[in-house]
Formats: C-alpha cells, sequence, structure tokens
C-alpha cells in the first residue's frame, strides 16, 4: 500500500466512532478495507476474523490481534436541566475529561455535538478552579434547556454512547498525527497492511487477524476470538502509550520515533520469553528499532489470548503520547517499524521455530 494510501487510512481510522460495545462503525470500515484480502466472519459480539485467502488449514495459525473499541462514554441519566449524568466507558484520568468535545450518538443514530461542560470562573468560589470535579459529578451540554427536551427533540436518553470528537490531522513535515482514538486504530491498520503484502503469497503458518471488540473495558472481545480460533502462536498489535514525555531517559521505555514496544510486562501479562527473544534478534537482523519495557500497571488483549489457550504471545506496541485522553500523538515512522516487524514475524515463522518456544530453556 502506497503512502499516501497509508496516511488516508489512519486518518480515517481515528475519525471513526466506536466505543466499547458501540464499536459498529469502525467494523464496517475495517471490513470494508480488509476484505479484499481475506474471508470474513464477525460474530454477534463485533469481532471481526480476517483469515487470509491463502490458508491452507490443518496446519498452525498465528493470530494477530487488534481492537476496534476506543474510550469514550455512555449516557447514564438525563438531569432536570438537560444535561446528560455519565459514565465512563474504558481507563479515563478525571482532569482529562472536563471541556471535553464530545458527540452523542441518539436513539434515532443522529450525532448530537456537546462538550462535557465546566464552571466559568466568574461563578466559582474561592480556591474552586484548583479542584477537579469527580466524573460522577460531571456533566455534558448538548444545549438542551430541560430534560424534555433532550429526552423529546435531541433523542437522548440511558445508553446512548459518547464519542470524543476530534479531527485527526497529519502533518507531512514532521510525518505526525494528532487525533484522537490512535489505540488501537494503528494495531488495526497494521493488519490491514500486513495482509495486503501477503497477497498472493504463501506463509509457513495459517494467519488470522482478529479484531476484538470491547477491549477497555475489559479484553472482552479478545477471550472470544482465542477460543474460536484457537491459534498455536499470537501477535497483539496494540497502540502503546508513550513515556518520553514524563520519565527520565534512562526510564523512558516507550518514545515516539524509536520503533515499536515489546513489552516484558504489564499489570496483566507476561510474555513467552523464548518467542520475545527469538522477535528481538529478528529485529535487530532487519535493523527495525525497538524499545522493551516493563510496565507497572496496563494490560491488553495479550494477556486474554496467552492465558485462554497458552500459544506463546507477545505484544507489538506503536508509542502514542497522551493515550486515554482526547488529543494524542503518533508517528508514522513508528507505524512502519511496527508493520515491518509484524511482517518479518508472519514470513520468518516456522512450525521448527514455533517448537522450540514451548521448550523449556535455562
Amino acid at each position: 500500500m502506497e503512502k499516501a494510501a497509508q496516511i488516508q487510512m489512519l486518518t480515517d481510522f481515528s475519525n471513526a466512532n466506536a466505543v466499547p460495545g458501540f464499536e459498529h462503525e469502525f467494523v464496517k470500515m475495517f471490513v470494508d478495507r480488509i476484505e479484499p484480502y481475506a474471508d470474513i466472519e464477525i460474530d454477534g459480539m463485533l469481532n471481526v476474523y480476517a483469515s487470509k485467502k491463502e490458508n491452507q488449514g490443518k496446519r498452525p495459525v498465528i493470530q494477530l490481534d487488534a481492537h476496534s473499541d476506543a474510550v469514550g462514554f455512555m449516557t447514564q441519566a438525563v438531569r432536570p436541566n438537560g444535561l446528560l449524568k455519565f459514565v465512563p466507558l474504558g481507563g479515563w484520568v478525571k482532569y482529562n475529561i472536563p471541556g471535553t468535545k464530545v458527540k452523542v450518538r441518539n436513539k434515532e443514530g443522529v450525532y448530537i455535538p456537546g462538550v462535557v461542560a465546566t464552571k466559568p470562573p466568574h461563578f466559582m468560589a474561592a480556591g474552586e478552579g484548583d479542584k477537579v470535579p469527580e466524573i460522577a459529578e460531571m456533566q455534558i451540554d448538548v444545549g438542551s434547556s430541560s430534560r424534555k427536551e433532550t429526552l423529546e427533540v435531541f433523542k437522548i436518553d440511558t445508553g446512548c454512547p459518547i464519542f470524543v470528537d476530534v479531527d485527526c490531522q497529519y502533518n507531512e513535515q514532521t510525518e505526525v498525527f494528532f487525533g484522537k482514538d490512535f489505540d488501537d486504530r494503528f494495531g488495526a491498520a497494521v493488519m490491514v497492511n500486513l495482509l495486503a503484502e501477503l497477497q498472493g503469497k504463501q506463509t509457513n503458518l495459517d494467519v488470522v487477524c482478529a479484531l476484538s471488540s470491547q477491549e477497555e473495558v475489559g479484553l472482552r472481545g479478545a477471550y472470544v476470538t482465542a477460543r474460536k480460533i484457537k491459534p498455536d502462536v499470537a501477535i497483539v498489535l496494540e497502540s502503546c502509550p508513550a513515556d518520553d514525555t514524563f520519565e527520565p531517559d534512562w526510564l523512558s521505555q516507550t518514545g515516539m520515533k524509536r520503533g515499536p514496544m515489546l513489552r516484558d510486562m504489564d499489570k496483566t501479562f507476561i510474555p513467552n520469553p523464548v518467542f520475545q527473544q527469538y522477535v528481538c534478534e529478528l529485529a535487530d537482523q532487519r535493523k527495525i528499532p525497538y524499545t522493551r519495557s516493563v510496565r507497572t500497571g496496563g494490560g491488553q488483549d495479550g494477556a486474554a489470548i496467552y492465558y485462554e489457550n497458552g500459544a506463546p504471545t507477545i505484544v507489538i506496541g506503536i508509542p502514542v503520547r497522551y493515550e486515554h485522553s482526547p488529543y494524542c500523538f503518533a508517528s508514522y515512522q513508528d507505524y512502519q517499524a511496527s508493520l515491518a516487524l509484524a511482517l518479518a514475524i508472519v514470513e520468518d515463522l516456522t512450525v521448527e521455530k514455533l517448537a522450540s518456544f514451548k521448550q523449556p530453556r535455562l
């Protein structure tokens, strides 16, 4: 795929609206992009299974995973003044939320613009401006003046999903994207590009790309895809939080324009160490830049896939600054390096190498 087409795909993927349980718009966009290269199946959870057209069956299977959902909100109730009480979908830090521009999908499927309301400083008591309210105290204003108007005119009620509303921009000079939901739209785009690169080519293993739903609320879709695919080996393509703007150089393990991150640990996951080392050596041979990280928090679909059936699993992370906020940065060169690494693994893996990942070593 040409660079211009990749950039357009990444921009479109970022702009798509998809929060946990409401991934429909992005799933359709993803399927339209990957269908020329794969046989498609979609289950009732909106998990997508994209099997490489040249798969033979009865061979070991490599599963690639990315998730379709991004953090957002859901309407809990409509207040008497017409503003919305909401709950978070996924992991939010409360100070990132006030003032965020959003769109609410009403009961008729129409997107209604709104904002997480903030009190003007003119009405604040002394010291009030230094405090961030709890999420339960926040509210979203869609321009309504009453509960009746919100319900009957705006057609918004309990259960309506709420999406961050930020348009993706790409800087040609710096090759940096600015926008929302890079977690995990960049991982999904890698799967599209990977199958496009492999079109018409034979691999030693059968390849299935799974776009899993509801990752941000408990890795739910990945448990389902792992049970169905029963992979023999797995690569999770996850957009991961960069730490290069707040950690010292000696501790920073995921930086923009430093290549993909290979995760050695997070709160839920430790990879297969032999597979991890094989990937590091392969990246060194191919001169693909990468970093390694040990995290004390976080989690991703690798935990669900690895612990569901024991398939050797690693995580290739595409660095994203300010992940789980409305405004993120990510580098095109990191995307390209992540694609190159995933493609190298899929092309290089053999049944014999896969077997070596399952042997105990000292």
